[in-house]
């Protein structure tokens, strides 16, 4: 196992590996050949809770823009519109998602893997900076979710 970095969600503990970066819509990202493969972070599965549905919209070879929307994602605590954290080309969807997209809950910084993008990994954060991240919006989360971490 890596390292990691705690970040505390009231009582939960959230842990993200070091050895990959985040985005501020609470994805990781790992260098795997040219491409990015993307997934979300401890901190949005935890927020999302159990995610039972995915549906993408665009399709693998796709020239994507930075704020796009290439999905969609419903849990049992939200739905929620999915956007890439950088431009480039949509090399890969994970295939095991769209018959069981339940691994994100399972496996998140594995097999629950979302996609792979080629393209500039400059608007990502390091681990560091991600937590710092968190720190800054946690407040205005909790007011948002209302309780909801203690169910």
């Amino acid at each position: 196992m890596s390292e990691s970095l705690v970040f505390m969600m009231g009582k939960f503990e959230a842990n993200f590996p070091t050895d990959r970066l985040y985005s501020k819509n609470h994805l990781w990202a790992t260098r795997t050949g040219n491409a990015f493969r993307f997934g979300f972070s401890a901190y949005a599965v935890r927020l999302l809770q159990d995610v039972y549905f995915l549906e993408w919209q665009v399709d693998e070879g796709a020239t994507i823009k930075e704020g796009q929307e290439i999905g969609f994602i419903e849990s049992s605590k939200a739905e929620s519109d999915l956007y890439p954290p950088m431009a480039g080309v949509l090399a890969r969807l994970n295939p095991d998602l769209m018959s069981d997209p339940s691994r994100i809950n399972v496996d998140m910084y594995g097999e629950g893997w979302l996609y792979e993008m080629e393209g500039s990994s400059d608007t990502l954060l390091s681990p560091q900076e991600y937590i710092e991240h968190l720190a800054s919006v946690w407040e205005v989360t909790q007011r948002t979710i209302k309780g909801q971490l203690n169910e």
